[in-house]
């Protein structure tokens, strides 16, 4: 059991809180039909996440077996055949499935949204992973599914800037996860991706400093848009912007300093300071979104 959740990755499933930011920001939260439907959206879209990362490890365990730590991963180890990891990935695929379909006659947007990522993310697998850009595109992409993921599901329509943000921010995630390949390449003189020698570390620090920089801006137009102020009858949604600074040079200082993001995920888990941040921001939207 201890090898078959190293495979299907659950910790990665933090990534799928991106599904309740369209209920979140739209004010419904308190929708109890509504955070159901958003649930459900959330279990559907990790267990299709963990499908492929079942596949991933499976057309890459010739790599990993060659990689300093990915040898220890299930597949790449021979903890878990090849044949028994395609039979987790139809479970997981089939466990999607079951979760899509409890939405009745209204699953439909749901299981375009999320057939869409699994058809998008098996040809990142094959194929787009291989070429630089494109592939921190694809998994930037990845998280705008979620997004509309979570709106398929509630009937309820995105903000165009979330949605944008969202592709900023995450787009920025994925930068700084190149940069720590980068350095392992610089310092082993072996490429751990085949198009990291198509990134180089003066690149990857202009792509990530210009890519804060427009999130930043662009959450800075969100805050004073007429939707939002509109929306939650409060005019100082902007005063926000001090949280989303804080975390976004936290963030950096760990990649540029610290040169800790090789990922995302469990960095969260680990970074304090980021944690606080966070939790002051939805703290703040909270009382400004549904007590003010």
């Amino acid at each position: 059991m201890r090898n078959i959740i190293k495979l299907t990755r659950p910790y990665q499933w933090v990534k799928n809180a991106f599904i309740f930011m369209p209920l979140f920001f739209g004010g419904a939260f308190t929708d109890s039909q509504a955070l159901i439907r958003a649930v459900i959206a959330f279990f559907a879209f990790s267990f299709v996440a963990s499908s492929i990362y079942c596949y991933n490890d499976i057309i890459d365990v010739e790599d990993d077996r060659r990689h300093s730590t990915k040898c220890k991963r299930p597949i790449a180890s021979g903890a878990i055949s090849i044949a028994m990891g395609y039979v987790i990935m139809a479970v997981m695929v089939g466990l999607s499935a079951l979760m899509v379909s409890l939405l009745g006659n209204e699953c439909w947007k749901l299981a375009g949204v999320v057939g869409f990522y699994f058809v998008l993310e098996i040809a990142y697998c094959r194929v787009l992973k291989r070429y630089a850009i494109v592939d921190v595109c694809v998994l930037a992409f990845g998280f705008v599914l979620r997004i509309l993921a979570g709106s398929a599901a509630t009937g309820i329509i995105a903000s165009q800037w979330l949605v944008l943000m969202t592709f900023l921010l995450t787009l920025l995630l994925a930068f700084a996860k190149r940069r720590d390949d980068v350095l392992k390449m610089e310092t082993t003189g072996e490429a751990p991706r085949h198009n990291t020698h198509r990134y180089n570390m003066s690149f990857i620090n202009q792509s990530i400093t210009v890519t804060a920089s427009v999130t930043l801006v662009c959450y800075i137009m969100y805050t004073m848009s007429p939707e939002v102020t509109s929306r939650t009858n409060f005019s100082y949604v902007y005063l926000t912007t001090i949280f989303v600074i804080l975390g976004l040079l936290r963030y950096m200082q760990r990649t540029l300093v610290d040169q800790k993001t090789g990922d995302p995920s469990k960095l969260l888990y680990e970074d304090r300071f980021l944690q606080i941040v966070i939790a002051m921001w939805l703290l703040v939207y909270v009382l400004i979104i549904y007590i003010l």
